[in-house]
């Protein structure tokens, strides 16, 4: 229990329990931070989980889900949290306010079956979990008088290939390495690689409307969904096998962004591609990030398609790529698994420099066939590995307040989205810390009709206060993304976090209607309450 062997997860930081910081490292790292804060900072002891007061479970487990089913102290308290700044920070204070009461993990529909069944008849709240990557409290137990998580990880295959047409049948559990391993020796790849790949999994890419490697074109997990079977209340919800229809609503679409309030996702066909082979690569730097941004929306709407458009402020290109802090750079990126992205990738150059973009023709990256993969080297390097290299935590509990928030924004309305939240969001950063923090932007997709910037800010706060010090500044994001016309989250979902500026941006009907379709599959509610719509 679980029976899949895998290392396990830390409680409290974004990594294995074999990869945690160790506390010389907190000591190094608090030791630095007190010379720039001038103030001291004090590395509290790396926690124990020994040392936890978990509230007791609230439910006896049936003899016969026994098998699959634990009330241990470790399951409790991982599953009590997904893994945001707020979550990391209160797991390490060994903060567990709302655990579940049970948490499950079914290792066969049947199983899952049974498990829903027992919830269902008994009024148990259910809380679908996948990697627990979430990053908006989308997967935290709601306060209900009993609670069981239901986690996917036993389930976590490749079912089934259809090379003619080039689709994969794959369970819901599994996580994003896994399922690679499993397509590779087939020579196929799902190419979907969200910041969180190593520690999320399918179902939860599908019922987050995950956004993954592709900066245009195949963004989101919806381009790659051929069909979704899950597990409501209710009963099957599976849709027909297709490349696409025109036959009215798409139960798919209704699936795809629900977040776990609907049903259990066990299993979904995906579109998948062979590997690439070819590739080419340029980093681009601009005097300007205006002028970068619009070398960005000419790419884009010259549909081109490049798998990679990623476009960093002087801060960010500073911070992750290692530039001076003066220039803006713009990643391009093609792949294929057939032919040659030279010609691609000299038209992308030649439209960017018309904008003002700067790179010498031998930093111009090209590789067909079986030569080594191109985007290695360099900035774009330097920024690649920042990107992967999601920090562990080793900074938690030390004053350090830290974290992104996204959306989307039609072109015409961008320069003015961008000037509000530095405005609003940069003001709230002084006035909570103190002194100049740091607040950057990098767009992580692009649209022909417009960019999903992603915003990342830090600043040096007060050891005790730091989850209160971070409510200020989103709340001053979350306003002004709205009041600018944007969406309050691009790929991150809505969970519990954004459900206030949610509720104002989709229309009142909508909201009746989703409620209406959760009514007919989940009519008692149990489903992951709070999230998405109240009943």
């Amino acid at each position: 229990m679980p029976t899949v062997d895998a290392p396990r997860r830390s409680f409290w930081a974004w990594c294995l329990e074999s990869e945690e910081p160790t506390q010389q490292q907190r000591e190094e790292l608090a030791a630095k931070l007190s010379e720039r804060a001038g103030t001291a900072i004090v590395a509290r002891a790396v926690p124990n989980l020994e040392d936890a007061t978990l509230r007791a479970p609230r439910l006896v487990i049936p003899g016969a889900l026994a098998g699959w089913c634990t009330t241990d102290i470790w399951e409790r308290a991982f599953h009590a949290k997904g893994a945001h700044f707020t979550d990391r920070t209160r797991s390490f204070n060994l903060d567990f306010p709302n655990p579940p009461d049970v948490v499950a993990h079914p290792r066969s529909e049947a199983e899952l079956e049974a498990t829903v069944d027992w919830c269902t008849s008994s009024g148990h709240v259910m809380v679908p979990y996948g990697g627990g990557s979430s990053v908006v409290w989308g997967v935290n137990p709601p306060d209900d008088d009993a609670v069981v998580t239901i986690a996917l990880d036993q389930l976590d295959q490749v079912l089934e290939i259809d090379e003619v047409s080039r689709a994969a049948r794959i369970q819901g559990g599994v996580f994003g390495p896994h399922l690679e391993d499993q397509l590779r020796p087939h020579g196929y790849t799902l190419r979907h690689f969200p910041q969180s790949f190593r520690f999320s999994t399918l179902g939860g890419w599908i019922a987050t409307r995950s956004g993954g490697h592709y900066a245009t074109n195949h963004t989101h997990i919806d381009d790659f969904v051929e069909s979704v079977r899950m597990l409501t209340p209710q009963g099957w919800w599976e849709s027909r096998r297709l490349p696409g229809s025109g036959a009215g609503p798409s139960p798919d679409r209704m699936v795809i962004g629900s977040e776990g309030i609907l049903g259990v996702i066990t299993e979904a066909w995906m579109r998948i591609q062979r590997r690439p082979e070819y590739r080419a690569t340029a980093g681009v730097t601009f005097d300007s990030w205006p002028a970068a941004t619009e070398a960005v929306r000419q790419v884009a709407q010259a549909k081109l398609w490049p798998a990679n458009l990623r476009v960093l402020d002087p801060a960010e290109a500073h911070r992750a790529a290692g530039l001076d802090g003066t220039k803006s750079l713009l990643i391009i990126g093609f792949e294929s698994a057939d032919l040659t992205q030279r010609h691609n990738i000299a038209q992308a150059v030649e439209i960017v420099r018309g904008c003002g973009g700067q790179v010498d023709d031998d930093e111009i990256r090209v590789a067909d066939g079986s030569a080594a993969p191109t985007g290695r080297e360099g900035a774009v390097g330097a920024w690649r590995d920042a990107f992967i290299g999601v920090g562990l935590g080793v900074d938690t509990s030390l004053g350090l307040v830290a974290d992104t928030f996204e959306t989307a924004i039609t072109w015409d309305r961008w320069p003015d989205l961008d000037a509000l939240v530095r405005d609003r969001v940069g003001a709230t950063l002084r006035k909570v810390f103190g002194h100049e923090p740091m607040l950057s932007c990098r767009f992580t997709h692009v649209y022909t009709d417009g960019p999903a910037p992603y915003y990342t800010w830090s600043g040096m706060g007060r050891q005790g206060s730091e989850i209160s010090m971070w409510e200020d500044v989103k709340h001053a994001a979350g306003e002004a993304i709205l009041e600018a016309g944007g969406t309050i989250t691009h790929h991150h979902a809505v969970g519990r976090m954004h459900r206030p500026q949610y509720d104002r941006q989709r229309p009142d009907l909508f909201a009746d209607a989703l409620r209406a379709a959760k009514a007919s599959v989940d009519p008692g509610g149990l489903l992951n309450p709070g999230v998405l719509i109240d009943p």
